[in-house]
């Protein structure tokens, strides 16, 4: 059994790294850091909910799972 937490786990650190990633793209390209902080908590906010929801549901979906048959 996989737990809640360990969902919430992966998915606030892959946040962690993918924020840091946007806010330098975003930066990057518009040069101004207060744009790339906002552009990031928006990014973070929103697609840390939608991954873990989308874990969730993976978890949830028997696809490409084989059961263990007990004797």
């Amino acid at each position: 059994m996989v737990s809640k937490k360990r969902h919430l786990a992966k998915a606030v650190t892959w946040r962690g790294a993918a924020t840091t990633i946007t806010i330098i793209t975003t930066f990057c390209v518009t040069g101004d850091w207060r744009v790339g902080l906002s552009v990031g908590l928006a990014d973070t906010i929103i697609k840390l909910w939608a991954y873990y929801f989308h874990e969730r549901l993976w978890y949830r979906s028997k696809w490409g799972v084989q059961e263990i048959e007990h004797p």
